[in-house]
């Protein structure tokens, strides 16, 4: 797996990727079966599995200490994301500014621009951009 930690980046080959994004703050049963649907619809398309997550986990930067524990540190996480089957991680910087971003804004710089995704994998529960 490669992990990248900025957009610019990102690798420019191809013609895209079958993407999920979300906290994945460990692989548990939720993230395999939307993994495992990332994996179909990469292999039908001939796509690389990407998987857009952050760090600092957007609850931690908003609830500071009082924010729950992980289920996996970050060196865990990259590791169960990769024997997963991710083939390319984006690991984005949650700051301020990053939390005051609109979601247009994000999905065309992170998932159009960066990603070129071709397909997007989300839980029923995903929502993102500010307010």
């Amino acid at each position: 797996m490669r992990l990248i930690r900025r957009p610019e980046d990102w690798p420019r080959d191809g013609s895209g990727c079958v993407a999920t994004i979300g906290n994945f703050d460990g692989v548990h049963l939720g993230h395999r079966a939307m993994l495992d649907a990332v994996g179909a619809r990469a292999e039908a398309l001939d796509l690389p599995r990407a998987l857009v997550t952050f760090e600092p986990l957007p609850h931690e930067l908003f609830a500071g200490e009082a924010a729950p524990g992980r289920l996996q540190g970050l060196r865990e996480r990259v590791r169960s994301l990769g024997a997963a089957g991710v083939e390319r991680l984006l690991l984005l910087r949650f700051d301020r500014a990053r939390a005051a971003q609109d979601a247009e804004a994000f999905v065309r710089e992170i998932l159009v621009d960066t990603l070129r995704t071709r397909h997007l994998v989300v839980g029923d529960d995903f929502r993102f951009g500010r307010e």
